[in-house]
C-alpha cells in the first residue's frame, strides 16, 4: 500500500483543523463551509477514508507512528470490520427472496392480432 508523505499529511491536517475552527465560528458562511468541506475531502482522499473525521483521526495516528506500525493498525482495523460484516451476513441471507416470475413461452406471447395478420397475407 502506498502511503502519502508525512509532510503532506501534516499540512493537510493543519489546513483541515484551521478551517474547522473557522467554520465553527461562522457556520452560516457558505464560502467557509465549502472550503472546510473541500479540505475534509482532500484529507479523505489522502488517507483513504470515507469520512473527514475518520480521515483526521487516521492522519493523526499516521503522524504519531512509523509506516509499519500504521499499516499494521490499518490491517487490524480492516480485519475487525470484515469480521463484523461477516457476523451480520447470515441474518441478512435468511430473508425470504421475491418470487421468480416465469417468462411466457413464444406461443403464449403471440397476440391474436399477430395471428390474424399472418393468416391474412396468405
Amino acid at each position: 500500500m502506498l502511503l502519502p508523505a508525512k509532510a503532506e499529511v501534516a499540512r493537510q491536517l493543519r489546513r483541515y483543523r484551521a478551517w474547522e475552527r473557522v467554520m465553527l465560528a461562522a457556520p452560516n458562511d457558505r464560502t467557509v463551509r465549502t472550503t472546510f468541506e473541500d479540505s475534509g475531502y482532500t484529507l479523505c482522499v489522502l488517507m483513504g477514508k470515507r469520512c473527514a473525521r475518520e480521515a483526521a483521526d487516521a492522519a493523526e495516528r499516521y503522524l504519531r507512528t512509523n509506516h509499519v506500525t500504521y499499516l499494521q493498525e490499518q490491517q487490524i482495523t480492516c480485519l475487525q470490520e470484515q469480521h463484523i460484516t461477516c457476523a451480520q451476513e447470515p441474518s441478512e441471507r435468511s430473508r425470504p427472496t421475491a418470487a421468480v416470475r416465469r417468462r411466457p413461452s413464444a406461443t403464449e406471447r403471440r397476440s391474436p392480432a399477430s395471428e390474424r395478420r399472418s393468416t391474412a397475407g396468405r
